[in-house]
């Protein structure tokens, strides 16, 4: 049986809008940012749609957006609760807060 947990699905940076992206399905899951400067990102908000929750996906798109943040030298600001709880669940990530 296929699975409907969105694996095949990508995470997407749209730095336009200041926001990472999951889509599964038509829905739309959001990680926000706020640029403070040229090395430090706050992320503020993130969102699943209620159909796409309890299945990892704000995880997965959190992963994504602080592999970004890693892999691009950059620090991050924890304002969303979310993301704050999953970096002290997910110690590999950090080096994003070493300031």
């Amino acid at each position: 049986m296929p699975s409907d947990s969105g694996a095949g699905d990508v995470p997407r940076h749209e730095p336009a809008n200041h926001r990472f992206t999951l889509s599964i399905g038509g829905a739309l899951a959001v990680l926000d940012y706020r640029v403070i400067d040229a090395t430090t990102l706050e992320y503020h908000h993130t969102y699943v749609p209620r159909e796409l929750r309890g299945r990892g996906i704000a995880s997965r798109l959190v992963a994504y957006a602080l592999r970004y943040a890693l892999d691009n030298r950059l620090w991050v600001i924890p304002a969303c609760s979310f993301v704050a709880a999953f970096l002290r669940r997910n110690p590999e990530y950090a080096a994003v807060l070493g300031r």
